[in-house]
């Protein structure tokens, strides 16, 4: 065996070994690194002091109400932060303000779902631009994440899981990747004979 053939193997054995060993450290670290939502139900609620989100320096910090109280109130969910946000949007338990500058400003809610044809056996995607529109405004994905142009956004779960398409929020700020059933409820179209 030549030397430089020699080199590529131990090379690629180490990067292998290497991944493996990182990702463990990861796992041990964090169990579930595609939910970023995911917390042990111990660590559930936790104070916003602690939540490494929030600057436990701020003096304003304490006229907020803590997580565990607010969401008491609110529809629950199985994954996530256990709320069901379009629940308590429907039955006006939440009215976000659209603006946080503006709160005069109103929501342009958008009617319209979008199919998203997958591969594989999953159900398609429904996507619902009303739930969506009704928190954000259309710039906030547009154009910067998703094209407005049918067929112009392919994507996979993998980049879902890592962060990327809706993975920017789902699994930080909205229902978790782990939830598959909340997106994938159209049944596939068979071919007509």
């Amino acid at each position: 065996m030549n030397t430089r053939y020699l080199t590529i193997v131990l090379f690629t054995v180490i990067s292998i070994a290497l991944t493996a060993l990182m990702s463990t450290v990861i796992a041990a670290d964090n169990p579930n690194p595609f939910n970023r939502l995911f917390v042990p139900p111990s660590e559930r609620g936790t104070a916003l002091k602690d939540d490494d989100i929030h600057d436990p320096t701020v003096p304003g910090l304490s006229l907020l109400q803590q997580p565990k109280e607010a969401f008491i109130p609110l529809p629950k969910s199985t994954g996530g932060n256990y709320v069901n946000w379009v629940k308590a949007l429907d039955k006006g338990n939440i009215k976000p303000r659209f603006d946080h500058l503006d709160s005069s400003k109103e929501a342009l809610p958008m009617d319209l779902v979008i199919i998203m044809e997958v591969k594989g056996s999953m159900p398609d995607v429904s996507f619902p631009h009303k739930q969506h529109t009704q928190l954000l405004e259309c710039a906030n994905c547009h154009d910067a994440i998703f094209k407005p142009l049918k067929g112009g956004n392919p994507m996979s779960m993998a980049e879902i899981m890592l962060g990327q398409k809706c993975g920017v929020c789902h699994g930080s700020v909205a229902f978790p990747v782990t939830e598959c059933r909340r997106c994938h409820t159209e049944a596939k179209k068979t071919a007509k004979k």
